[in-house]
């Protein structure tokens, strides 16, 4: 924040408008107000005046009384109509009043208003003026929120709110100038005229036809009581042409249900007074649905969830304000899986269902649940109508990721059970993780995920049976007697080298490996994690425990997992008791080297053949150097 000189105000207009806004410490707004830029100009503040030579505004000018005043903060056109209705001597005379000025500019918005309030004998504009002021004197630090004061006409109140971000209004109309002090009171210069307030929110709906539907749709789910009660609350009214744009199947549907109309309304309401002009810049408010709507805004005009629907603004009733929209809001609640599908990042999953016959599960009222891919997971690859593996991707009942647990499994419409795994970093169902929050609709809910399911086919043996790239290390299992345990129930992570990985081995490697039962039982084992790991569970850096060794470590870079450094070829061939992946080269254990050394004469000898391996590939060091006392090439020779 900007500490301002002696009484010096700081006014933010928004460019190309005359929309101002008097700031203090706690009401920058970055420069940008609804999301344009605003440009700071200086000024005294009212009462005050600059003296040559001094910082700010140092001097005091003496207090005069409110008519006076109003002349002074640019309120002149309220003094004029003051003088004419007769109110001049009020204000002039002794008490103690706060007057709410409308500005200059807020007069000239209303010409039609104000010819009818001069032309009738001044007594209307009396009154008007009246319901402008309060009897008392109140300072900003006064204007509580939520709190009400009795105007001078007959009694009307006056409802303030204060906002978070500093923001003061009277009746939805801003307080531009605050705390302009009188001899005989305060005054507080604002954005609009304000008239009394007579009406609830219901009465709105009575009058107003445009408004029929709306009134139809609250008396059909029993809210009408609600919007006659205390409040208070805002509501975003759809007008007749918002309920016209809804496709007349999904609005007579959602007529017909009670939950969903009731849903759809309480999305439209705030359990609070959200007049616009407290609106500077995009802000989730939680509606009585229980989900929370963007109220924004963008230049002049107020949008929600970043649409500009408002069409007119702070019609105030006694228990609230009215917004009135063209577009119906519809939440995920109140919807189908198939709405909650379209305009959605999974339209082609999304079209691929409807292909393959499943539209009516997706649009009826069977709970259930659905695994959407997205988009990306299809780019590149052309993806089979297959009807089967899409039933297989809308599982039977209504879920919540959030009650998941790991080992639990989920009937699908294809009639397979899939298995949840549930790891540090993601939320799996077999191969694929969800990759959004739930989209939680009437009956159903959609988990969007990352990639197109792969179900089980089969046991682990199964897989690498079926694929010819494996047909050594089938054969290598078999030799080893381990085809039972890969046929077994269980939990397996299998990093399968191809036929290509064992030709890549020295021959006499090779040989050596396949005539030793036991070397060749470890290898194996070696390539077999206790637990399934699918690639959506890899972090930067992650490790499992092998049948057999220590560990191996796993990490992701670029899209690609490496296992122990060799990169898998092919993630995520699920089999029913576990997860294969391909490697093309045979996993090594990783060495383990001393640390990071850059002396040699530091090393305790003697020193291993694998020590001397992982010091080859330290930096050369100088063979003259005072580092560098043993000779390097001794690796076949006797210690170092």
């Amino acid at each position: 924040s900007k500490r301002l000189k002696p009484n010096v105000c700081a006014m933010q207009q928004i460019q190309g408008t005359d929309k101002k806004y008097f700031t203090n410490c706690k009401q920058w707004y970055h420069r940008k107000i609804c999301g344009k830029p605003t440009v700071i100009s200086y000024e005294c503040c009212p009462g005050y005046e600059r003296i040559h030579g001094e910082r700010g505004c140092p001097a005091a000018l003496p207090l005069v009384n409110i008519y006076k005043t109003l002349g002074m903060v640019s309120a002149t056109t309220t003094q004029i109509y003051s003088d004419r209705a007769e109110l001049k001597p009020e204000i002039e005379g002794p008490g103690s009043f706060t007057f709410f000025a409308p500005s200059n500019e807020a007069w000239a918005a209303l010409p039609e208003i104000l010819d009818s309030l001069v032309s009738n004998v001044n007594i209307e504009l009396l009154n008007a003026l009246h319901y402008h002021m309060v009897n008392k004197r109140l300072s900003s630090d006064d204007l509580k929120h939520g709190a009400t004061f009795n105007s001078m006409y007959q009694d009307s109140d006056l409802h303030i709110h204060h906002y978070p971000n500093g923001i003061v209004t009277v009746n939805c109309a801003r307080l531009v100038k605050t705390d302009q002090h009188a001899t005989n009171g305060m005054v507080h210069v604002i954005d609009r005229v304000i008239t009394a307030i007579t009406n609830d929110i219901h009465s709105f709906l009575d009058t107003d036809d445009d408004l029929e539907n709306l009134r139809t749709a609250v008396a059909m789910a029993g809210m009408t009581t609600m919007l006659e009660s205390e409040g208070p609350y805002t509501l975003f009214a759809p007008t007749k042409e918002a309920f016209e744009k809804i496709p007349r199947a999904t609005l007579t549907r959602i007529l017909s249900d009670p939950v969903a109309l009731k849903d759809l309304l309480n999305y439209h309401i705030l359990r609070s007074i959200q007049c616009s002009e407290a609106i500077v810049a995009g802000t989730p408010m939680e509606t009585l649905q229980g989900t929370m709507l963007e109220v924004g805004c963008n230049g002049k005009d107020m949008t929600l969830n970043g649409k500009a629907i408002i069409t007119r603004k702070d019609q105030l009733g006694t228990n609230g304000v009215i917004h009135y929209i063209n577009e119906l809001l519809i939440p995920d609640s109140a919807k189908t899986v198939l709405e909650l599908a379209q305009g959605s990042a999974v339209t082609t999953a999304t079209q691929l269902f409807i292909d393959a016959g499943l539209e009516p599960n997706l649009s009826g009222s069977e709970p259930l649940t659905v695994l959407a891919p997205l988009n990306e997971a299809f780019k590149g690859e052309e993806v089979p109508r297959r009807d089967r593996l899409l039933s297989n991707h809308i599982l039977k009942g209504q879920h919540s990721s959030k009650v998941l647990y790991h080992g639990q499994t989920l009937d699908t419409l294809g009639g397979l059970q899939l298995r949840v795994f549930i790891y540090r970093n993601n939320l799996c169902i077999e191969n694929t993780c969800i990759a959004a929050h739930d989209k939680t609709g009437r009956f159903g809910t959609m988990f969007i995920v990352d990639k197109v399911l792969t179900p089980p086919m089969g046991t682990v043996m199964d897989v690498l049976k079926e694929d010819s790239r494996f047909s050594t290390l089938v054969g290598a299992i078999q030799r080893a007697g381990l085809t039972e345990l890969l046929n077994q129930k269980g939990s397996y992570t299998v990093f399968a080298p191809t036929n290509d990985a064992f030709r890549a081995m020295p021959s006499g490697e090779y040989n050596r490996l396949m005539g030793n039962t036991r070397q060749l039982t470890n290898m194996i084992k070696f390539h077999m994690g206790e637990e399934v790991l699918v690639s959506g569970g890899i972090g930067s850096q992650t490790w499992i425990k092998p049948l057999h060794g220590e560990k191996l470590e796993l990490s992701v870079r670029n899209s690609t997992v490496f296992v122990n450094k060799v990169p898998v070829a092919e993630a995520d061939i699920m089999a029913t008791n576990g997860v294969v992946h391909v490697v093309h080269s045979v996993v090594q254990p990783l060495r383990k080297c001393l640390g990071t050394l850059d002396r040699l004469d530091v090393v305790p000898a003697p020193l291993s053949p694998l020590h001397a391996v992982c010091l080859l590939q330290l930096p050369r060091c100088s063979a003259t150097g005072p580092t560098c006392r043993r000779d390097r090439r001794s690796l076949d020779g006797p210690p170092l």
